[in-house]
């Protein structure tokens, strides 16, 4: 397989620092209409079990525009409590990086690939499905250094990946970039 056709499936379109962060003007002049968001350390910290209020606020913003939903590779009991705080859809046991709920997503939102965008913290999971499911990808730093177990390994390919990126100037770790 081709090195650099394979990293490309890991360089976000867009990089920020956080959710609150992100030009989502821009995402709906780009034809966006569905924002799919990851949850663990993207709009909540791994051990966290309520939305912060400032998440509330940009959620209830965005649903003017977008069609929100939670995605999550974690179990029911962990996403649905945030899709109910957040008053939004959600999918649990997701299996990121298969894209087996992004086609649940279009079919039932009656969406084109080109009209989401998945928002997340992690390289090898989010972004990857992005960048194949999704018509844009957009990845957030971390909120917290704790993870879950599963995802120490995504962490080790990601610095890999990262130093990838930043020994061929593509980007860098910490310098975003719309």
């Amino acid at each position: 397989m081709n090195w650099v056709k394979t990293m490309k499936k890991f360089y976000p379109m867009i990089y920020q620092k956080t959710i609150y962060d992100i030009p989502y003007q821009k995402l709906k002049k780009m034809g966006i209409h569905c924002l799919i968001f990851d949850l663990d350390n993207t709009i909540a910290l791994i051990d966290q079990q309520k939305v912060e209020e400032r998440t509330k606020k940009l959620f209830s913003t965005l649903k003017k525009d977008f069609q929100l939903i939670i995605i999550s590779n974690n179990n029911r009991e962990r996403v649905e409590p945030y899709a109910e705080m957040l008053k939004c859809d959600y999918v649990s046991f997701a299996c990121k990086p298969l894209g087996f709920a992004y086609r649940k997503i279009r079919k039932k939102y009656h969406l084109q690939k080109e009209e989401m965008a998945m928002i997340g913290d992690q390289l090898v999971t989010d972004i990857y499905v992005g960048n194949r499911m999704a018509g844009c990808s957009v990845l957030v730093d971390p909120m917290g250094k704790k993870d879950l177990k599963i995802t120490t390994l995504n962490r080790y390919i990601e610095r890999k990946i990262f130093r990838h990126f930043e020994k061929t100037g593509q980007m860098k770790k910490g310098e975003y970039y719309e």
